[in-house]
């Protein structure tokens, strides 16, 4: 089995920072991209930013120049730090992996989401 676990969560003012982190443990042999989701209340889930294994990224529009995502192979572990939070920003991030438990078979695992609210 494999489980992914956000951190990282909380309250914080606009303007300011979060670094959420998200780490893959259990049977895992590979894992291919990585990427982080949100969902804020009455809407549907987002992408907000991938990572390939080879450190290649991608951003959606609403978070460019603000929120860096990057990964730690080795301790398959995954990062989204978060800078110039905006009130907008405000939802449930989730962690999202296409991981090979074994051999060359793929799987999408998700954690169970961690909650980011800005607010003064």
């Amino acid at each position: 089995q494999v489980q992914l676990v956000e951190s990282g969560g909380g309250l914080v003012q606009p303007g300011g920072s979060l670094r959420l982190s998200c780490a893959v443990s259990g049977n895992v042999f590979r894992i291919n991209a990585m990427a982080w989701y949100r969902q804020a209340p009455g809407k549907v889930r987002e992408l907000v930013a991938t990572v390939t294994n080879d450190g290649s990224t991608h951003y959606a529009d609403s978070v460019k120049g603000r929120f860096n995502i990057s990964r730690h192979n080795a301790k398959n572990t995954m990062y989204l730090q978060m800078n110039s939070l905006k009130p907008e920003d405000t939802a449930v991030y989730y962690c999202h992996a296409n991981v090979a438990p074994s051999g060359t078979l793929w799987y999408d695992f998700w954690g169970q989401g961690t909650q980011v609210t800005v607010s003064s």
